[in-house]
């Protein structure tokens, strides 16, 4: 008789959950020694359901080298994940599954020298791995991050951006950040106000971030909701750029985030 084929995932231990509003939250869940992922990639977490599995895919928020999992999440009404994130506890069990996927890497630009990261909600995830990887900050000469978000309480990540000055393995390149936050639904000193499309389109990002935008120079990367990702890469094709792919190199990378 064959053995039984080894489980595709193993089961973790939930160590902090932080509730930052009744509709985002983050938590870190252990990590096993064996675990690896690129900074931009995505872990599917589960949950046994009655006879099965329920499954989801999250943007890790840790380094590459961190010992745990961290991950933001937007809990969603009816959503039968959120139901599950919503009663998460300290010292629960999570499935993690053993690998990791997405494309959503800086790496995969073979050139240019400012990497723009345009994102809503918590496609921010992705990128605060990505701003923890010393290599990002040499590879490039600017990184430019715009978190936007409905309303200010909404942007949870501020400080920890601004903390990277103090970060042992990237504070040294610090200067190099450039962080514009942007409120769709409130005015506020010292963020944006409108859709990231529009800031595109009449140059306000731009000007924010002090850098002007060319297919030599700049290379985007996207991820968020759906009608944001999809209408910024719209506004991005009407300025001049092109979608990268593999053996057609662009200055575009989207996914999409919930």
């Amino acid at each position: 008789m064959s053995a039984s084929p080894a489980p595709k995932y193993t089961e973790e231990t939930v160590l902090w959950v932080k509730r930052h509003t009744p509709k985002l939250m983050s938590f870190a869940i252990s990590r096993p020694t064996e675990y690896r992922f690129a900074a931009g990639q995505f872990s599917r977490l589960g949950f046994p359901q009655d006879s099965g599995f329920i499954w989801r895919a999250y943007s890790v928020v840790s380094a590459e080298y961190d010992d745990t999992l961290e991950y933001f999440v937007v809990l969603i009404e009816d959503g039968p994940m959120s139901a599950k994130f919503a009663a998460l506890q300290e010292g629960d069990r999570i499935l993690l599954d053993k690998t990791a996927t997405g494309f959503l890497l800086p790496e995969r630009f073979p050139d240019g020298q400012d990497l723009i990261m345009l994102c809503t909600g918590s496609g921010i995830a992705p990128f605060l791995s990505i701003l923890q990887q010393p290599q990002i900050w040499q590879r490039f000469e600017h990184l430019a991050l715009a978190h936007s978000v409905s309303y200010a309480e909404e942007a949870v990540f501020n400080e920890r951006i601004r903390a990277l000055a103090e970060h042992p393995l990237v504070g040294e390149d610090f200067h190099k950040l450039r962080f514009v936050p942007v409120l769709t639904r409130e005015p506020q000193a010292g963020a944006l106000h409108s859709r990231l499309p529009q800031l595109l389109q009449d140059g306000s990002l731009s000007r924010a971030f002090g850098l002007p935008f060319t297919a030599e120079r700049s290379r985007f990367m996207l991820c968020g909701n759906p009608a944001m990702v999809k209408d910024t890469f719209q506004a991005l094709l009407q300025l001049g750029f092109a979608m990268h792919r593999n053996r057609i190199p662009g200055q575009i990378m989207m996914e999409n985030a919930f």
